[in-house]
């Protein structure tokens, strides 16, 4: 596998994208698409595969009439079908300075893992978009619908083609991409939260149709700080500079406020139906993809 970020190297090599096609993308909600895919519907529509009847009512369309139950039965019975849908596969990667952190870096792993996913929906022929929240420049902003393996090429260029924003604000890219982007269907976002309108974000994407999935993005050092001493810490975001002495004491009550911060987003999150999935970069690829988003049923 190849490293992401800021290279134009493949992402990844054939071996790595074979076992990817054997993986799917799930749905928690059934959504009603717009053109005819590989997903089976609740709903009864007019696909080749035949699931049940009923009795004819007037305003029925004669073309479905099963004329073998009229000759046994002299009764019209309407053939019902199992309607294929498809689903649109949202990707929104946060690229606020402070995600351009960490070893690895959480937006290179971001990424990385984004177009691991969006090659998986690809090839399931489900329609494909990523947006880079935070980039002004519209071209290297938004990927827009695409389905089919065939555009995992220009899926992966515009994925590495992503750098750092100079300025961010989660919440306006949440209401902006609330306004322009209405297709229900899985939504992936990758974000380490340390925004603090974080919460009023999270409630404009939620109040949208779409099945959220926050990929909680998370260095090692952040989650457990192996810092002591004298230091000089930058805000990646404000440049505010703050002095600290690192000793036990204090990285232990760094832990457990950072721990409570957590619980606090999973709690938040499960009211609004939100599916919160904490994420440490340094945890490989491979394991994220064959074995945590499948135990969350995010991957089958």
């Amino acid at each position: 596998m190849a490293e992401a970020h800021g290279t134009e190297t493949p992402l990844f090599d054939s071996q790595f994208l074979r076992q990817l096609e054997r993986l799917a993308i799930l749905s928690r909600q059934m959504v009603a698409g717009q053109m005819q895919g590989e997903r089976r519907s609740p709903k009864r529509g007019q696909s080749v595969e035949f699931t049940d009847f009923r009795p004819y009512s007037l305003g029925d369309d004669f073309r479905r009439i099963d004329w073998n139950a009229y000759a046994r039965l002299e009764k019209f019975f309407i053939k019902l079908f199992v309607e294929e849908e498809d689903i649109t596969v949202h990707l929104l990667l946060d690229t606020s300075q402070s995600m351009n952190w960490g070893s690895p870096n959480k937006l290179g792993y971001s990424i990385q893992a984004a177009a691991a996913l969006g090659y998986i929906a690809l090839v399931g022929l489900d329609r494909t978009t990523a947006t880079a929240l935070g980039q002004q420049n519209p071209g290297l902003k938004h990927f827009s619908p695409h389905r089919g393996k065939n555009q995992a090429h220009k899926f992966f260029s515009f994925l590495q083609s992503i750098h750092p924003a100079s300025t961010f604000s989660l919440k306006n890219e949440m209401l902006a991409y609330r306004a322009s982007s209405k297709q229900p269907g899985p939504l992936l976002l990758f974000t380490d939260l340390f925004d603090p309108n974080w919460k009023e974000a999270l409630t404009i994407l939620a109040g949208n149709t779409y099945d959220i999935t926050l990929m909680h993005i998370l260095s090692l050092d952040e989650v457990d700080p192996d810092f002591n001493g004298d230091l000089k810490l930058l805000d990646s975001e404000t440049n505010n500079e703050i002095e600290i002495t690192a000793d036990y004491d204090l990285i232990q009550k760094y832990k457990a406020t950072f721990a409570e911060w957590q619980a606090e987003i999973d709690l938040y999150c499960s009211k609004r139906g939100i599916h919160y999935i904490p994420l440490v970069t340094a945890l490989p690829l491979q394991e994220l993809l064959f074995s945590l988003l499948r135990r969350h049923s995010v991957l089958k």
